[in-house]
């Protein structure tokens, strides 16, 4: 039986030291403020949005709400997008997105202020991972992972580290945070031959396929950790479920992540404490 590698633990580590350093802005006179950005109802955007208001208000963060109409036109989203920029007492923007077909999502992407990106989803940002340097920030759900893995202390010096997936949002820049620590890391995607071998012989496997289930007992082996960043919802077993065929995988590894309560529950509090760094930063 594997070890659970919980989040709620991790988040409430962060959360504890999130308060600290919000009220220590807040005694020289900065409060600091997220402004989240959604557009439309969708069910997912709103869920995030509560949760991370919820966990803003555990630590002493304000909150802004910019809701617009699924219609929304685009000189309106974009003037609306200017004024986050533009306003001093807003220290990070949380856009949801995909948008509406209307909106050109990439140069919404692209147009927020590089130092209240506090999703890490801006070429700023990323270039910030990518060469080692504090511009903007990762991605929430990537440093996430990392979070996990230095709560519970396993060391990623010199270790042989497999992710699976190689999007923006997770896989690539989930890799090079492991690299920018010294870990050996190799990337594997959909036209990657012979991946099971490849991942039998990982030390560290970070799941980031988006294919609920995918990686079963024949992509692991004894002695591993494995890090699921997949959630999705399972019709046939009614409950939420992440990349690794729970059932399958964690007798063989020696740590796993659960689905829900993983990485998941750490990263809201990630977003959080991006914005209390741009706060200081600012």
């Amino acid at each position: 039986m594997a070890n659970l590698l919980k989040g709620k633990d991790v988040a409430l580590a962060i959360n504890e030291n999130n308060r600290k350093e919000a009220d220590a802005l807040k005694e020289k006179g900065i409060v600091p403020t997220l402004a989240i950005m959604r557009v439309g109802e969708n069910d997912s955007d709103i869920s995030y949005e509560k949760g991370a208001m919820k966990r803003c208000g555990e630590a002493g963060v304000e909150t802004r709400n910019i809701i617009l109409p699924a219609d929304v036109d685009s000189d309106t989203f974009f003037n609306e997008l200017d004024k986050l920029n533009n306003d001093s007492s807003v220290h990070g923007i949380l856009m949801f997105r995909p948008l509406p077909k209307q909106l050109d999502s990439e140069l919404a992407r692209i147009s927020i202020n590089p130092d209240k990106d506090v999703d890490g989803c801006t070429d700023g940002s990323l270039a910030g991972v990518f060469t080692n340097r504090k511009m903007g920030f990762a991605p929430c759900t990537a440093e996430a992972a990392v979070a996990i893995l230095d709560y519970y202390n396993i060391d990623v010096s010199g270790k042989n580290v497999v992710v699976l997936g190689r999007s923006l949002v997770i896989g690539k820049p989930v890799s090079m945070l492991l690299l920018n620590r010294n870990a050996t890391v190799t990337i594997c995607h959909t036209k990657t031959v012979n991946v099971q071998d490849i991942t039998k012989k990982a030390d560290i496997l970070i799941l980031a396929t988006g294919q609920m289930e995918s990686v079963t007992k024949g992509y692991v082996s004894n002695n591993q950790t494995v890090i699921d960043v997949g959630i999705s919802w399972n019709e046939s077993k009614g409950k939420l479920c992440g990349d690794a065929l729970f059932e399958e995988v964690e007798p063989i590894v020696e740590n796993i992540t659960p689905v829900p309560g993983g990485v998941g529950a750490v990263t809201t509090s990630i977003l959080v404490r991006h914005v209390i760094e741009a706060a200081k930063r600012n």
